[in-house]
């Protein structure tokens, strides 16, 4: 990728058009004549009803146009980075129990001892689900973002269906539970929900916390791990952020920057689009880069090294996206990484690894298996 990049702006293949650099990104992610097209790939792939198709059709990436933005604006107010705000002393609580359960340990499988719990318990306690019910989440996350993958469609559509399905239930007397008894969680908060009059459907209510929950958990799982991995393999830097806690913002966004977990985001194009003197036709499959996006910036700024001190302008990472389809918890999940780094730096000291990374695959979710690490207490 990082060659291509130098050679041009933009790769052709048969499947799809793949743009690379930072303003070409940030144009065919936020142009209106592009959408997402889980709908399409829905089609493609004959499926016009059941679980699958409807959790698809109701969430925010199967809608665009007017509906998509009276969607958005009648939830923005519960998803902003202030909203996120209002959870750190839990993000800070969960982290506590999880550095307990270690029990003096300083060897672990950083996915299993952080990184898969963290996530999944802190988007049970954000939408008033048992904390108990954290690891079977994750499973039903881990099962409907499957939809999106056309290898698995294929050959476990049943699978997912039935887990889609079971997931759809679970949501729905979640939110009926919380529809007759009120607390103060989100949602809670999406069936109170009301600007201009207007008030959220139960319909949509399901379709937002679904959104939350698969969306929530396998990314977030993930951005951290890829965290962990890089402090790791660069201690200077963990060694900074311990000595200085308030680099913890720095540092989610240099984690974001340098290793995205969604290195390609894909768009369709719905209306004729001419950039750069290239004619785009209706149905071109466009696939944004954020890797070699997020890496681009002057020699001075070194982009290709991980540094949570360089000054990186006034561009956030394109990790979250951007235009219609930013995501809706990323202020959350940026709450998540900052509360995790902070915390586990002022805990470890000569963060390393400790054995062979499994990973899992760059494509969709760029997913780790397995993350040894090893540390020694730091003193108090």
């Amino acid at each position: 990728l990082a060659a291509a990049r130098e050679e041009s702006w933009i790769v052709r293949s048969n499947a799809a058009v793949t743009v690379l650099d930072r303003e070409a990104a940030e144009f065919f992610l936020k142009s209106p004549a592009l959408e997402f097209p889980g709908s399409i790939l829905m089609e493609l792939m004959g499926i016009t009803d059941g679980p699958i198709h409807r959790v698809m059709e109701r969430g925010l990436l199967g809608r665009s146009g007017d509906d998509h933005k009276r969607l958005r604006r009648l939830v923005s107010r519960s998803f902003t980075p202030t909203a996120a705000d209002r959870w750190r002393p839990v993000m800070r609580e969960l982290l506590s129990d999880l550095w307990s359960a270690l029990d003096g340990a300083t060897s672990f499988d950083a996915m299993e001892a952080f990184a898969r719990p963290f996530p999944s318990r802190m988007i049970a306690v954000n939408v008033g689900a048992p904390v108990a019910d954290a690891p079977l989440l994750r499973s039903y996350s881990a099962v409907i973002q499957q939809r999106l993958d056309v290898q698995a469609l294929q050959t476990r559509r049943a699978e997912i269906e039935e887990g889609t399905a079971a997931f759809e239930a679970y949501v729905e007397r979640l939110v009926d539970d919380h529809r007759r008894s009120p607390r103060t969680d989100l949602v809670t908060e999406l069936i109170d929900t009301e600007v201009d009059g207007e008030r959220l459907d139960i319909d949509d209510v399901v379709s937002l916390v679904i959104a939350m929950l698969s969306g929530g958990i396998d990314t977030t799982e993930n951005q951290l791990a890829h965290g962990l991995r890089l402090f790791a393999q660069h201690p200077q830097q963990w060694e900074l952020l311990a000595e200085n806690p308030s680099l913890a913002r720095a540092a989610a966004d240099e984690v974001l920057r340098f290793e995205p977990v969604s290195p390609f985001t894909v768009r369709i194009v719905r209306d004729e689009v001419t950039y750069r003197d290239v004619v785009f036709p209706p149905g071109t499959l466009v696939l944004v880069c954020t890797w070699t996006a997020n890496r681009e910036g002057r020699a001075d700024e070194r982009p290709s090294e991980f540094d949570i001190t360089a000054d990186r302008g006034h561009d956030r990472p394109l990790s979250f996206g951007a235009g219609p389809h930013y995501c809706l918890g990323a202020g959350l999940a940026w709450a998540e990484l900052e509360e995790a780094f902070a915390f586990l730096a002022s805990k470890m000291q000569g963060l390393r690894l400790d054995g062979d990374i499994q990973w899992g695959s760059p494509l969709g979710i760029y997913d780790i298996v397995s993350l040894p690490l090893a540390f020694s207490p730091r003193a108090n």
